[in-house]
């Protein structure tokens, strides 16, 4: 069975198309496991024996971990393109947090702070480098920005744990975010 093929379409109803599986996620992303089973039991031939065990199969074989189990339940722990915006639940951060991204998006950042962009929050990691790693993606020179997010916390922006060390939050104002000297010189 191709574990990454079925990870992707599991990703794909809870994350952007739930309706064409049939499911119903609640206000938080939620949706009953045997309600997936079900529907991806139909999807496919070689899948119409697949069962819990499977799913934590694909769980693990995963690089990033994607989903979260609880209570017979499964959600997509973000990446959702859903016109409602999933709720979680809030939780003090740590002090500070990180993100990484690029010198132009750097320079726009300053201005308008940190933004969800076509996302449902802002991501955030706990770890310098991962953040370097995210921002290597997409350039060559990240910039690395600390985030005062316990302080971000304590005036009333809401932070929730994602998972693998990340964080996420609401758009953040410049005033809570720590530029690194070359992109403050960039700044005018």
């Amino acid at each position: 069975m191709d574990l990454k093929r079925l990870s992707k379409t599991i990703s794909y109803a809870l994350r952007h198309h739930p309706d064409e599986f049939g499911l119903q996620l609640d206000v938080q992303g939620w949706v009953s496991l045997d309600a997936l089973l079900a529907a991806l039991r139909k999807r496919r031939a070689e899948w119409r024996h697949i069962g819990e065990d499977t799913i934590h199969m694909v769980m693990a074989n995963a690089d990033k971990q994607r989903f979260e189990l609880r209570d017979g339940r499964i959600r997509a722990y973000y990446g959702h393109s859903l016109p409602a915006k999933i709720q979680r639940e809030a939780a003090p951060p740590p002090t500070l947090l990180y993100h990484g991204t690029t010198p132009e998006a750097a320079r726009i950042i300053q201005v308008q702070g940190l933004r969800p962009m076509r996302r449902q929050y802002v991501h955030l990691s706990e770890e310098r480098e991962t953040a370097r790693m995210v921002a290597l993606r997409r350039t060559s020179t990240p910039v690395l920005l600390v985030v005062r997010s316990r302080a971000a916390y304590e005036d009333g922006i809401f932070f929730a744990p994602g998972n693998d060390a990340i964080w996420l939050s609401d758009p953040i104002p410049a005033r809570y975010l720590e530029f690194p000297p070359e992109a403050r010189k960039q700044r005018a």
